[in-house]
C-alpha cells in the first residue's frame, strides 16, 4: 500500500497509509484461494465472511462486498486500519505459510472507505420488539453490542462518558492512524442509523447508576463496555515530577482535544526530548505523536525487539520516522530539577533470563549498568485497567484481582441482567477482540430477555 514519505509524515498528522484504489484492490483480491474451509473466518473475532466479500471485489461488485461485511461489522474502515490482522485473519491465511498472506485488512479498509464515499446505507434494523437495553460505553465493544441488538429489534441507548462517541477510537488512536472525522464519525453514524440512541456526557456510577437504569429507567438489561482507561505507573522515584504523564492523558489531549491543531487551545507539553516507557501499540502511538509535535522521541523497553508486543507495522513505521529504540533498558528513577520538572530518566540495562509464566524470557537487570537519559517529558505506556467506579456503585457486580469485571465468555456477569465485555473484562486489548465480546454479549442478552418472556 502506498504511504506518505517518512520524513514528510513525521511532521504532520495526516494518515500514513494512502489506501488501495479500485484497481489495486481488485489485483490483491485475485490472490484469494477461496478456501472451502476458510481459516481466516475462524480467526476473525467477529467472523466476517472474508472469502465472500473478497470474491465480490474480484467480480467488481464493491457494494455487495460492503453488504457482506455489514452482516458482521459496521466498522470496516476502522478495523481495516487498526486490527492486528497479522495475528488473526491474515495470520491464518494459507498463502502465508510459504509467502505473503492476502492483505485482508487493506481490502476491508478499501471496501469500507468506498461504501462511505458512495454514501451507501448498510444499516438494516428489524422492527421494534418492545424491549429496551442500555449500553455503557460507545467504544468498539459497546458499538458492536448495540448494533447487533438493534438489528434484532431492540431499542438501544448507549451512555458515553465523554463528549464524543467512539471510546478508544476517539481518544486513544492518533489521527495519522485513524482519522476521526473522515472514518470514525461516519462509522459511529452507521450504528445510529440502526436506531441506536447515543447520550454523551453521562458518567454511569455518578450521573446515573446501573441499578437506576434497570429499576427506574425501564431497561431490561445493561451491557458494560466501558473500556480500560485507568493508567498504570511504575512506582519508581520521581513519578510525581512535572513532565511525567500517562499515555492515556497524552493521547487524549492530542486526539480527542485536538492539541496537535493550532486552532485549538488545548495545552500540551512535550519539551525538546520525550521518553516513552513501554513497547505496545499505545507506546508506539505516543512516541510517534510526540515526534510529530516536534520532540526528539525515544522508546525505552525492558525486553528485546523480538519481544515487543506492538504490531510489526507500527514498529516499522516508527523506525522509518526516526524514533530511537532503547531495547533491554528499564527505568529505575525519574530525575528532576529543584523546581520539580523532569530533567532525565535513570535506567539500568537488562538481559533476558529464563522464560516467565507467559513463555516470554524474563528481563534481569545487569549489575552496575545504570545510566541517565536527558529528557523533558516521560510518558508511561504500561497498560491500563478498568475504572473502578461502575463496580463500586453496582451491588453484586464482582471484579477480579486486576480490577476487571468478572464475566463469562458470553458476557454474563455476577449480577443478573448485567453483561460486560471488551477491555472492562480483559484489560487493555484490541479493537476487534472488544467487538467480538460485544457481539457475544448481544446474543446472550437476546437469549436472557427472550427467556423472561
Amino acid at each position: 500500500m502506498r504511504e506518505q514519505d517518512p520524513k514528510v509524515r513525521a511532521t504532520n498528522f495526516e494518515e500514513v497509509c494512502c489506501g488501495y484504489d479500485r484497481e489495486e484492490a481488485a489485483l490483491e483480491a485475485t490472490r484469494c484461494l477461496g478456501c472451502k474451509k476458510p481459516r481466516c473466518v475462524e480467526a476473525c473475532p467477529v467472523s466476517v465472511k472474508i472469502p465472500d466479500f473478497i470474491r465480490c471485489i474480484v467480480e467488481g461488485d464493491v457494494a455487495a462486498a460492503a453488504r457482506v461485511i455489514a452482516q458482521d461489522s459496521l466498522l470496516p474502515s476502522v478495523c481495516g486500519r487498526v486490527c492486528p490482522q497479522e495475528t488473526q485473519c491474515e495470520g491464518a491465511c494459507i498463502l502465508g505459510v510459504k509467502g505473503e498472506p492476502v492483505a485482508i485488512g487493506k481490502l476491508e479498509r478499501f471496501v469500507g472507505d468506498w461504501a462511505r464515499e458512495q454514501g451507501l446505507n448498510l444499516a438494516e434494523a428489524a422492527p421494534n420488539n418492545g424491549h429496551r437495553v442500555a449500553v455503557v460505553g460507545s467504544g468498539p465493544a459497546g458499538l458492536a453490542c448495540a448494533a447487533d441488538l438493534a438489528k434484532s429489534g431492540y431499542e438501544v441507548t448507549i451512555f458515553e462518558v465523554l463528549h464524543r462517541p467512539g471510546g478508544v477510537l476517539e481518544y486513544g488512536i492518533p489521527e495519522f492512524r485513524l482519522p476521526k472525522g473522515r472514518v470514525v464519525a461516519p462509522e459511529v453514524e452507521n450504528v445510529r442509523r440502526l436506531g441506536v440512541k447515543i447520550e454523551t456526557d453521562v458518567v454511569v456510577g455518578r450521573t446515573i447508576t446501573v441499578d437506576q437504569l434497570l429499576d427506574d429507567e425501564g431497561f431490561e438489561a445493561v451491557f458494560i463496555g466501558s473500556g480500560a482507561g485507568l493508567p498504570r505507573f511504575m512506582g519508581i522515584p520521581g513519578e510525581n515530577l512535572n513532565g511525567v504523564v500517562s499515555a492515556n492523558e497524552f493521547l487524549t489531549r492530542t486526539n480527542l482535544m485536538h492539541a496537535y491543531d493550532e486552532r485549538y487551545d488545548t495545552p500540551i507539553y512535550t519539551g525538546e526530548r520525550v521518553v516513552v516507557v513501554g513497547g505496545g501499540n499505545v507506546a508506539m502511538d505516543a512516541v510517534r505523536t510526540a515526534k510529530r509535535l516536534g520532540a526528539e522521541a525515544s522508546i525505552v523497553y525492558r525486553r528485546s525487539e523480538a519481544e515487543l508486543p506492538a504490531r510489526r507495522e507500527e514498529v516499522h513505521h516508527a523506525k522509518e520516522e526516526g524514533i530511537d529504540f532503547r531495547m533491554l533498558t528499564n527505568p529505575v528513577e525519574i530525575v528532576g530539577s529543584e523546581q520539580g520538572w523532569v530533567t532525565g530518566i535513570r535506567c539500568v540495562r537488562m538481559e533476558l533470563g529464563e522464560p516467565d509464566a507467559s513463555g516470554r524470557r524474563s528481563p534481569v537487570a545487569v549489575e552496575g549498568s545504570e545510566f541517565d537519559m536527558p529528557c523533558d517529558v516521560v510518558i508511561m505506556a504500561l497498560g491500563t485497567s478498568p475504572n473502578p467506579l461502575i463496580a463500586a456503585t453496582t451491588p453484586g457486580l464482582e471484579i477480579d484481582r486486576r480490577g476487571c469485571l468478572q464475566a463469562a465468555d458470553d458476557g454474563t456477569t455476577t449480577r443478573e441482567g448485567v453483561f460486560a465485555g471488551g477491555d472492562a473484562v480483559t484489560g487493555a486489548a484490541t479493537v476487534i477482540l472488544a467487538m467480538g465480546a460485544g457481539r457475544k454479549a448481544a446474543a446472550a442478552i437476546d437469549a436472557y430477555i427472550r427467556g423472561r418472556e
